[in-house]
Protein backbone atom coordinates (compact mmCIF):
# COMPACT_ATOMS: atom_id res chain seq x y z
CA UNK A 1 0.00 0.00 0.00
CA UNK A 2 1.34 3.39 -0.86
CA UNK A 3 1.76 6.00 1.84
CA UNK A 4 -0.66 8.88 1.55
CA UNK A 5 0.52 12.33 2.51
CA UNK A 6 -2.45 13.68 4.42
CA UNK A 7 -0.63 16.67 5.89
CA UNK A 8 -1.36 18.95 2.93
CA UNK A 9 -5.12 18.26 2.81
CA UNK A 10 -7.71 20.68 4.10
CA UNK A 11 -10.34 19.70 6.65
CA UNK A 12 -12.99 19.40 3.92
CA UNK A 13 -10.72 17.19 1.83
CA UNK A 14 -9.98 14.99 4.84
CA UNK A 15 -13.69 14.63 5.61
CA UNK A 16 -14.43 13.70 1.97
CA UNK A 17 -11.62 11.18 2.07
CA UNK A 18 -12.96 9.78 5.34
CA UNK A 19 -16.45 9.40 3.83
CA UNK A 20 -15.00 7.70 0.74
CA UNK A 21 -12.97 5.30 2.87
CA UNK A 22 -15.99 4.47 5.05
CA UNK A 23 -18.12 3.80 1.97
CA UNK A 24 -15.43 1.57 0.47
CA UNK A 25 -15.11 -0.34 3.76
CA UNK A 26 -18.87 -0.99 3.74
CA UNK A 27 -18.74 -2.11 0.09
CA UNK A 28 -15.86 -4.47 0.86
CA UNK A 29 -17.71 -5.95 3.84
CA UNK A 30 -20.84 -6.49 1.73
CA UNK A 31 -18.79 -8.27 -0.96
CA UNK A 32 -17.19 -10.49 1.69
CA UNK A 33 -20.58 -11.30 3.23
CA UNK A 34 -21.98 -12.21 -0.19
CA UNK A 35 -18.97 -14.42 -0.88
CA UNK A 36 -19.28 -16.13 2.52
CA UNK A 37 -23.01 -16.68 1.98
CA UNK A 38 -22.39 -18.20 -1.46
CA UNK A 39 -19.75 -20.55 -0.03
CA UNK A 40 -22.01 -21.56 2.86
CA UNK A 41 -24.87 -22.25 0.44
CA UNK A 42 -22.56 -24.37 -1.74
CA UNK A 43 -21.43 -26.44 1.26
CA UNK A 44 -25.04 -26.96 2.36
CA UNK A 45 -25.95 -28.10 -1.15
CA UNK A 46 -23.11 -30.65 -1.08
CA UNK A 47 -25.02 -32.33 1.75
CA UNK A 48 -28.38 -32.03 0.01
CA UNK A 49 -29.74 -29.08 1.98
CA UNK A 50 -30.41 -25.43 1.38
CA UNK A 51 -28.78 -22.99 3.75
CA UNK A 52 -32.18 -21.73 4.90
CA UNK A 53 -33.11 -25.27 5.96
CA UNK A 54 -30.04 -25.48 8.18
CA UNK A 55 -30.35 -22.09 9.82
CA UNK A 56 -34.08 -22.14 10.50
CA UNK A 57 -34.99 -21.27 14.11
CA UNK A 58 -36.04 -24.86 14.87
CA UNK A 59 -32.50 -26.06 14.10
CA UNK A 60 -30.74 -23.47 16.24
CA UNK A 61 -30.20 -24.59 19.81
CA UNK A 62 -30.84 -22.08 22.56
CA UNK A 63 -27.65 -22.98 24.31
CA UNK A 64 -26.21 -25.78 26.31
CA UNK A 65 -27.71 -26.17 29.75
CA UNK A 66 -25.46 -27.41 32.48
CA UNK A 67 -26.80 -30.33 34.54
CA UNK A 68 -27.55 -29.51 38.18
CA UNK A 69 -28.54 -32.97 39.37
CA UNK A 70 -26.93 -36.38 38.93
CA UNK A 71 -28.03 -39.93 39.71
CA UNK A 72 -25.98 -41.23 42.69
CA UNK A 73 -25.28 -44.63 41.17
CA UNK A 74 -25.28 -43.83 37.44
CA UNK A 75 -23.41 -40.55 36.79
CA UNK A 76 -24.46 -40.55 33.14
CA UNK A 77 -28.03 -39.76 34.25
CA UNK A 78 -28.31 -36.02 34.80
CA UNK A 79 -30.97 -33.32 34.85
CA UNK A 80 -30.68 -29.56 34.40
CA UNK A 81 -33.55 -28.80 36.74
CA UNK A 82 -35.58 -27.41 33.84
CA UNK A 83 -38.52 -29.07 32.18
CA UNK A 84 -40.11 -32.36 33.11
CA UNK A 85 -38.44 -34.34 35.88
CA UNK A 86 -36.73 -37.50 34.66
CA UNK A 87 -38.19 -40.79 35.83
CA UNK A 88 -35.23 -41.51 38.10
CA UNK A 89 -35.71 -38.19 39.94
CA UNK A 90 -39.44 -38.79 40.36
CA UNK A 91 -38.82 -42.30 41.69
CA UNK A 92 -36.18 -41.10 44.16
CA UNK A 93 -38.45 -38.30 45.43
CA UNK A 94 -41.35 -40.74 45.84
CA UNK A 95 -39.13 -43.01 47.90
CA UNK A 96 -38.58 -40.16 50.37
CA UNK A 97 -35.26 -38.74 49.20
CA UNK A 98 -34.69 -34.99 48.80
CA UNK A 99 -33.78 -33.25 45.54
CA UNK A 100 -30.80 -31.56 47.20
CA UNK A 101 -29.18 -34.99 47.64
CA UNK A 102 -28.58 -35.17 43.87
CA UNK A 103 -27.03 -31.72 43.38
CA UNK A 104 -23.78 -31.77 41.48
Amino acid sequence: MSDLNLNGLSLDELKKLEASVEKEIQNCQERQKAEALAKAEAVAQEFGFSLSELISPKNIKKGVRIPKYQHPENPSLTWTGKGRKPKWISEMLQSGRQLEEFKI
